[in-house]
Order: C-alpha cells, then structure tokens, then sequence
C-alpha cells in the first residue's frame, strides 16, 4: 500500500518487480548478469590502466576510449548491484528518492555514452579525412573540451527528470514492473497528466542520442567517400580496418537502444517480460562489450595487452 504524506500520494519505498512472468527463473537469469557485470568490471578497469601506464596510447582515440570506460562503469555500478540483490535476495524495495537518483544515473549516463562514441566518430572522421591536420585538430584542449561537453550536456540535460517526477501523485501502485527504475515505468505510476513530461523526455532522446546517431552516420558517410578515393584497394581495407572497432561499438549500444525506446513507445503487444529484457540488454551489454571489441581489435591495445600476460606468466 502506498504511504502517503500530507500534500499529495508520494510514495516512501517502491517495489521493483523484476521480470514479469519470469519471477520463478530470477536466480538463473542472475549468473548471466553477475558474469556481465564481472566482465564489464574487468574490462573496463583493465582498459583504463592499460591506456594510463602506456604513454604510447595517449592519443585521442584511446583518451575518448578511457571517456567512455569511465561513464560504462558508472552506468553498470548504478544499477546491477541493485538487480542482483533484487534476484538473489528478494530485496525488491527502493526509496522514492533512490529510485530518482537512480532513474536519473542511468539517463545522464547512457546520454553521456552515446556522446562519447560520437567522440570516437568525430576522431576517425579527423585521423581519415583530414589526417595532416589531426594532431592541430584533436589537441588537448580540445579532448577536454569535448569530454567536458559530452558530461555537462547529458548532467544538464537529463537533470529536469527527477524534479517531472518527484512533486507528482502516485495513486496507482508503488510496484514498478521492471529490474531497475527509469523513467517510462515510472511515469505509468501517476495518476495525473504527463503527455508534457512525456514530451520532454521525447525530444531530450532526440536531441541526445537520436542526434548523435545522425551525426554519427553523416561522418561515415564521409568517411567513406574518402575512403573509396583511395587508390589503391590495399590502402581502402587498412583504412577501414581502423574504423572496425568503433563500428561494432555503435551496434552494440544503438541496436538495444533504439529496439528498447521503439518498443516501450510502440510495442503495446509485445510481452512485458521481453520490454523488460531488451531494456537490460540495452542497459548491460554495451559496457561489457566495449573494452571486449577494441581489446580484440585494436592491435596496440591487443599486443599491450598479451605483452602484460606474458610477464605475468613469466
């Protein structure tokens, strides 16, 4: 039952559900999210100590990478620590003002990693299309100035969402049928008017991420008109060779992103159980995967990384 104060129906604890219709296989659907959330652990931090004790990697590429490692820990922190306790323990209670905080770390922060992967475009749009001028281009300055923007723009942006939320009436239940709190499942909860705070939440996705992602694919549009200039059909491999890992990363974070936002918009027929599990994958697998992908395809990361193993093992 909801607990109410003396101005309106705001909710002291919210119960967060897990995965509709799944609740009996919590504990199995568990070990696949502890290993990503190991592998993302490890990844990640394994990532960043390789590109800081390597003077070589100090370039742009990797200073974006180490960006974008960074925001991926956080992300995943955020949220699967409370998931796993939901799973493994039952723990399904939240605090009204947690569930905020939380809602609002898993927002700034995906938007924070979609511009961080704008970043890595924006580098190999420069280092293939412009490549004398890449170093006077992507200077210092500029790496920060950049990283500062991508953090500032998803903090600003995304920091209206707990205040929509927070001062509303939630007449209707204090359960959110989800394994974390966002926005959408906690906007079904109120009982007043939301087609503004809706709206809002739509064109801050467009401005973000749905932006980037245009952005994104008019610099490989680019990219690729100069590649194809090439002379040579050996220089046109090599040169696309080095776009392969930030390629594979868009399609890991954009495919669950877009599927999830379609389908929890849209998707009014689609099981509730799979909205839910699109949305984890949406949330999980990217963090893990990033450091998996330039790990195997960044030959200086690789041989950085098999030079470490071998003293290791010796």
């Amino acid at each position: 039952m909801l607990t109410q104060n003396r101005s309106n129906l705001q909710p002291t604890t919210l119960l967060l559900l897990g995965i509709p219709g799944l609740e009996a296989y919590h504990i199995w659907i568990s070990v696949p999210f502890c290993l990503v959330y190991l592998l993302s652990l490890i990844g990640n931090v394994s990532l960043l100590i390789i590109i800081k004790t390597d003077h070589k990697l100090h370039e742009p590429m990797y200073l974006f990478l180490c960006m974008l490692s960074v925001v991926d820990l956080m992300l995943t922190s955020s949220t699967l620590p409370k998931i796993l306790s939901l799973f493994w323990f039952n723990d399904r209670e939240i605090y009204f003002e947690a569930c905020l905080t939380q809602m609002y770390l898993i927002h700034s922060l995906s938007t924070m990693e979609s511009g961080f992967i704008l970043a890595l475009a924006f580098d190999r749009y420069v280092a293939i299309c412009l490549p004398l001028r890449h170093s006077t281009i992507l200077t210092s300055t500029v790496i920060l100035g950049l990283g500062l923007g991508v953090a500032f723009r998803g903090a600003i942006l995304l920091s209206p969402h707990p205040f929509l939320l927070r001062w509303l009436s939630y007449c209707k239940t204090n359960i959110i049928s989800h394994t974390y709190c966002e926005f959408m499942a906690l906007i079904k909860l109120i009982c007043s008017e939301t087609k503004i705070r809706r709206s809002y939440s739509l064109i801050v996705a467009f401005l973000t991420g749905g932006l980037d992602f245009i952005l994104i694919i008019c610099s490989y549009v680019l990219i690729l008109r100069t590649v194809f200039s090439l002379p040579s059909k050996a220089a046109r491999l090599k040169t696309l060779s080095t776009c392969v890992s930030h390629v594979w990363v868009i399609l890991a974070f954009y495919t669950p992103a877009f599927f999830s936002f379609l389908t929890h918009r849209f998707g009014h027929h689609i099981a509730p159980h799979v909205h839910i599990l699109v949305a984890n994958i949406y949330l999980l697998i990217p963090p893990m995967m990033n450091p998996i992908i330039y790990g195997i395809k960044t030959q200086r990361i690789r041989e950085r990384v098999l030079k470490f193993l071998t003293i290791k093992c010796v």
